[in-house]
């Protein structure tokens, strides 16, 4: 079954284009990441899946519904959980009473569980709260009412690695449950934690799609071997490495053709040591974006974030 489906989706805003032509599909019950630098275009999406934002082209449905039609998607939203990146919550209101709130509309079946998991401090008004307590309070409302879907932007922006890793624990754990979960993301070490499956944003348009195990073998692997002797970049570099540089007692590179190649290549080489890993999730990512993605990645361009916040 489809979770999510979305076809030729288009959003413009006058000649600027928020997103463009994007199709994919989410299944039921996988962990879709939704990947790109800050303005690529994944807010305007989710807020396009949300019906918060009208298409300009195209349509999606979510959990059945058209985007395009109001009374069903609002239906379709009692079965949705929601974590927005900027949270909006009132800062007069206590943790306690922004949950009363929500519940209130759309129940609360597992927000005990979720408290004993994620403890933002409830009888503290919100003013008060941290970035990473706003976000903990964020993700009991999002689950609380126990969804079929959840879809987030950013879940993990303010929080520290310990509740970063306690988060992914709760998404691997929802997966088990059957929860269907889209994210967007420019946190890449994300991927290989929770995803099943990711989609790559650029620029609006979608650059890849595909599961995690595949968008690593295209970045090859990452090679770090050390060699009696001293020996240059230039000498040792052959067909498959890219990126050769030295480090202590040898070179490091990242190797993207067969392996029994590599092993007969280094057989003519007096090797000391060699580790064979995967290589950073960065470098993948510069596949389709280029020496400019941490230059992106750590700011857009003011007109497109503008649309993108």
């Amino acid at each position: 079954m489809v979770a999510i489906e979305v076809t030729d989706l288009t959003k413009r805003y006058g000649e600027v284009i928020g997103v463009d032509s994007l199709s994919f599909s989410v299944e039921e019950g996988e962990v879709f990441g939704f990947l790109g630098p800050n303005g690529a275009g994944k807010t305007t999406t989710i807020r396009t899946l949300l019906g918060l934002l009208s298409p300009t082209d195209g349509t999606a449905r979510v959990l059945g519904a058209d985007v395009r039609d109001e009374a069903a998607l609002i239906e379709a939203k009692r079965r949705i959980g929601y974590l927005p990146a900027d949270l909006g919550f009132d800062e007069g209101l206590t943790g306690k009473r922004v949950l009363d709130h929500h519940a209130s509309i759309k129940g609360d079946a597992r927000r005990t569980e979720l408290l004993e998991l994620f403890d933002p401090p409830l009888e503290r008004v919100i003013r008060e709260y941290s970035t990473g307590n706003e976000r903990m309070l964020g993700i009991v409302q999002a689950f609380m009412h126990d969804p079929e879907l959840v879809i987030m932007d950013e879940p993990t922006s303010g929080l520290d690695p310990l509740k970063q890793e306690r988060f992914h624990e709760f998404i691997r754990a929802e997966r088990e449950r059957g929860t269907t979960v889209f994210f967007s993301s420019h946190v890449l070490s994300e991927v290989r934690q929770v995803c099943d499956r990711v989609g790559i944003l650029r620029e609006g348009r979608l650059v890849a799609l595909e599961d995690v195990e595949t968008l690593l073998n295209r970045g090859g692997k990452r090679v770090q071997v050390r060699l009696v002797g001293e020996t240059s970049p230039e000498k040792f570099v052959t067909e498959g490495m890219v990126d050769v540089e030295p480090i202590a007692g040898g070179l490091q590179f990242t190797y993207t053709g067969e392996y029994n190649a590599l092993l007969d290549y280094l057989a003519d080489h007096d090797v000391l040591d060699i580790d064979i890993g995967e290589p950073p999730l960065e470098d993948v990512f510069m596949h389709y974006y280029g020496d400019g993605f941490e230059r992106e990645s750590e700011s857009a361009t003011p007109k497109t974030e503008a649309l993108d916040a």
